[in-house]
């Protein structure tokens, strides 16, 4: 899990390249629950989160810019 602190320190493409990854890393999380080859089932909440997360603050960013 991220925390908020440490993403506002970082710059929008920064924020904008993990966002990318962490949408990668929820596809490969929904094609393991689909296979049943899921072992850490929490990772989908915590991923959907930091998504959130990051989204939210990318938000911030380009109305106060």
């Amino acid at each position: 899990m991220t925390k908020i602190a440490d993403l506002r320190g970082q710059t929008p493409d920064q924020l904008s390249d993990e966002l990318l990854k962490l949408k990668k890393e929820q596809f490969n999380l929904r094609f393991q629950a689909a296979t049943g080859q899921m072992e850490k089932t929490h990772r989908v909440s915590e991923v959907r989160k930091d998504i959130a997360r990051i989204s939210t603050l990318l938000r911030e960013k380009r109305v106060n810019a």
